[in-house]
């Protein structure tokens, strides 16, 4: 099995022909875009019929979306490829001159009085009306089209680059690591992994490591953290949001009350988790509270390795058995060089799943490493295409789905695989999985609650001037000790973790830290509801993903009966978990 992926299917190389010709006519129909609306958007003649013709613009110019993933995904894989940055500038430059036609349109339905009569006319309207009046409803948030057009070219020099910058320094610093009697020069992404070693002393060195590696990029860092973070405060201002949060809110197509139940549910339920971390580290013989360094170190003597192919075999499987539609885009997924298996130097840390719509295919990026973890992560993002796939039918402007739902499929694969090996497995190995899952589960709840109140913390007091990468350090660590509590040693928290977690650094998905936990918690009561329904569920689940680009997040809880803003439902998923922690404490 090749384990590198496949681009050809977008270009050969940056010199090849198409791409050339692909982006020139990209920033063609980008400024006849452009023309064409300010020759026809400043009168109100012919309403529909405008509207209806930058639908069909808006569409077409979907083609042109293959030079910007080429240039993003061989930056991913390689951030010292001086090719993918210069592309990626050109694509950026493109996406910058797409604002202020969109601008226009967008307010041109905004002043549109008829908007209602013409999408009843119209089954192109008709198709999107969720689009257009997303755009309506959205519409007092937007600058003029000047000024839109100056934020989105000044992002390009500002936001990106920061990000990029400290893509590559981090990318490109490694460290020699003593392991096996050798010296080896080990990544960022290849010492994290490193956490989930069967030998204490390894995880330890690799956590210390980590940390002398933070050292020598904190300034850097902190310098792009600070850049991001004030942009994104400048345009909630200027945009007229009452802050970030409430950006990302709006942008998620959540409201606060929905976010208030589910972090209201969190807290409450930390406790539990407290208990499993002391649990843990009873088992792994600490006679006090867990060290970072063994927050993921297997707890058990069962060694759960998998190679590749039985990775790939054992996902494969597990979906099989809740849809061949499932399992088969799985296994396409292996078999076409849709996945990017193992870390080296310059690649991204982590992993991400990137839909490619047009070619109805998507990319998934892996840092594998044979553990029952890694093989967890091939399930979860092969569950984000799967998402894509169930939207290959929609229309390109109904595919743009919200970052909370975004993480339900992919959990939900998860917990497809997780609870199919429960079934099969030993007394000895089902100890294993279940310590996994709820570790998977921790991460989700107890540090995806440190993580948000690190960026609320943040950017309250990056209003008021900009953070020193100590002050960051320290910021850290003490979100992770308000969510963590006792049961972490205090003298081996990790104050780096806001290097290593790229979400930070994205300007316009700021607090992308609770999605997750919205994601886990979701997933968990739609595998509730699968339990009880079987067979009959896989349907409405597809009808649910494929609207998941035309609804708000309350509809689509209650396409499945769930209402979100009751604090109940997430209680009784996290009740789920605490019953799992409780077993295990019992088992183990």
């Amino acid at each position: 099995m090749d384990t590198t992926w496949s681009l050809k299917e977008l270009y050969d190389s940056f010199e090849s022909e198409e791409f050339k010709r692909d982006l020139k006519d990209a920033q063609e129909a980008v400024e006849s875009f452009g023309r064409w609306a300010s020759e026809n958007l400043t009168e109100r003649d012919q309403e529909k019929e405008k509207i209806e013709e930058v639908i069909r613009i808006r569409l077409d110019l979907e083609k042109y979306d293959k030079p910007g993933d080429f240039a993003q995904l061989s930056l991913s894989v390689n951030s010292e490829d001086k090719q993918a940055v210069k592309a990626m500038d050109k694509v950026r430059e493109l996406y910058a001159n797409m604002t202020a036609p969109q601008v226009m349109f967008e307010k041109y339905v905004m002043t549109c009085e008829k908007l209602e009569e013409y999408i009843s006319q119209s089954p192109l309207l008709k198709e999107h009306e969720f689009y257009l009046g997303e755009i309506r409803q959205n519409g007092k948030y937007l600058l003029s089209e000047a000024e839109e057009k100056i934020l989105s070219k000044l992002r390009i020099t500002g936001s990106d680059a920061w990000e990029q910058m400290k893509d590559q320094v981090v990318g490109a610093v490694v460290v020699d690591f003593k392991m096996d009697g050798e010296i080896k020069q080990m990544t960022l992404p290849m010492l994290r992994n490193l956490a989930y070693h069967g030998d204490r002393e390894v995880r330890q060195n690799a956590l210390q490591a980590e940390l002398a590696l933070y050292k020598g990029v904190e300034k850097p860092a902190a310098a792009a953290l600070n850049a991001i973070k004030g942009e994104a405060i400048t345009i909630c201002k200027a945009r007229g949001y009452d802050s970030p949060l409430d950006m990302t809110l709006k942008n998620s197509r959540m409201d606060r009350e929905t976010l208030d139940a589910m972090m209201d549910a969190m807290r409450d339920y930390l406790p539990s988790f407290h208990k499993f971390f002391r649990k843990k580290a009873e088992l792994l013989g600490h006679t006090g509270p867990l060290p970072w360094y063994d927050l993921f170190a297997p707890a058990g003597n069962v060694e759960m390795n998998y190679t590749l192919e039985e990775a790939a075999d054992y996902v494969v499987e597990n979906f099989n058995a809740f849809s061949s539609e499932l399992g088969d885009y799985a296994r396409n997924a292996f078999d076409k060089r849709w996945i990017d298996v193992y870390p080296r130097r310059g690649k991204s840390g982590g992993a991400f799943c990137a839909g490619l719509h047009y070619l109805k295919e998507s990319r998934v990026l892996a840092n594998f490493n044979g553990s029952f973890d890694s093989m967890l992560t091939f399930a979860h993002e092969l569950g984000h295409g799967f998402h894509g796939h169930c939207l290959n039918d929609e229309s390109m402007l109904n595919c743009s789905y919200p970052m909370p739902i975004a993480e339900t499929a992919s959990t939900f694969c998860e917990t497809l695989v997780t609870q199919a090996a429960l079934k099969s497995a030993a007394p000895k190995e089902a100890a294993v999985i279940m310590e996994n899952e709820i570790s998977g589960c921790a991460q989700i709840v107890v540090d995806i609650y440190s993580r948000f109140l690190f960026e609320d913390e943040f950017f309250r007091r990056r209003a008021e001037g900009s953070l020193s990468a100590e002050e960051i350090n320290e910021l850290m660590l003490d979100s992770q000790k308000k969510a963590y509590g006792d049961s972490l040693d205090p003298d081996s928290l990790n104050p780096g973790m806001w290097i290593c977690k790229t979400h930070y650094y994205y300007v316009e998905r700021n607090y992308y830290n609770f999605p997750y936990a919205y994601g886990q918690l979701f997933a968990l009561g739609l595998y509730k509801i699968f339990k009880k329904e079987g067979a009959s569920f896989v349907n409405r689940y597809k009808e649910m993903l494929a609207a998941t680009g035309k609804k708000n997040l309350a509809d689509i809880g209650s396409m499945m009966g769930i209402n979100v803003r009751d604090k109940a439902f997430w209680a009784s998923s996290l009740e789920v978990v605490k019953d799992e922690i409780e077993e295990f404490c019992n088992l183990a």
